[in-house]
């Protein structure tokens, strides 16, 4: 839910945004209003919200005036101006203060409850962070609990030699049925066995693996997300893809901008 303050000098216009429009059926709660700039920057100290709505026109302190202050100050959420006057100079200082929009009085409350619904969605995406190159690595390596399996010496010696093969050979075409047929057992003993010891099966360890050499050669950034596919037994591009992103979160191609980014900002560093 977004928390809102209101700031606006004409009375019955700010309480005719605080007291009609259907703030809840926009996932919206007014958390402070006030009647001039100066009172807003104050409400801003105190509230923190996530959305100011605001005239530009007032006395005491402007609306553009509050707003570069309270970003001063790294108070400013995200900013909706309002507005009686369509002049472009307006527009320009709220494009430069990165405003989410620019709004006409009288504000359409459809329009408005579609601006909310924007700025819920991208409250929303803030949340989730941006897997960076080091708790994807984290991540991937927590998919296999190698040590716990190996160093068991109950661990049944069928499954023993499953495991050992993941881990050595798992850009080979693997089966469970392929390892049971070498060691001349039952494919349904081999695979209930592995799954009691794993609490997986056995292809879905292999693709954790093979997951986690994907993550690390994509780290180092000289492999292009289909060779990377290619060289960790996923051979078929789009399927990578899917499984990689269903395990991680994060599609390849995503994964590597965004090392792209962080080598490009090391490289300035270096520069400086």
């Amino acid at each position: 839910m977004l928390r809102i303050i209101i700031v606006e000098d004409e009375d019955i216009i700010r309480r005719g945004l605080v007291c009609t429009v259907d703030w809840l059926s926009m996932d919206c709660v007014v958390v402070g209003e006030a009647a001039d700039g100066m009172a807003g920057l104050a409400l801003l100290e105190k509230e923190h919200p996530d959305v100011v709505i605001t005239d530009i026109r007032m006395p005491k302190l402007d609306g553009i005036t509050m707003a570069q202050r309270a970003q001063a100050k790294g108070l400013l959420p995200r900013l909706v101006f309002l507005s009686s006057y369509a002049e472009f100079a307006y527009a320009q200082k709220a494009i430069q203060l990165q405003a989410a929009d620019y709004l006409l009085k009288p504000v359409e409350e459809q329009e408005l409850a579609k601006l909310m619904q924007r700025l819920n969605r991208e409250k929303n995406l803030e949340k989730v962070p941006e897997p960076s190159q080091i708790n994807l690595e984290q991540e991937a390596k927590a998919l296999i609990d190698w040590q716990s399996w190996l160093q068991s010496e109950a661990l049944n010696p069928y499954v023993r030699v499953c495991l050992e093969r993941i881990r050595s050979d798992y850009k080979a075409k693997l089966s469970i049925e392929m390892l049971a047929e070498e060691q001349e057992i039952s494919p349904s003993y081999l695979s209930r066995k592995f799954k009691e010891v794993c609490g997986q099966t056995f292809g879905e360890l292999l693709t954790k693996q093979r997951l986690r050499k994907a993550v690390r050669q994509l780290s180092t950034g000289t492999y292009r997300v289909y060779e990377v596919a290619e060289q960790n037994g996923f051979g078929d591009y789009k399927n990578f893809c899917v499984v990689f992103k269903k395990y991680l979160h994060v599609s390849p191609r995503d994964f590597m901008n965004r090392l792209s980014g962080i080598w490009q900002q090391e490289d300035k560093d270096e520069n400086l």
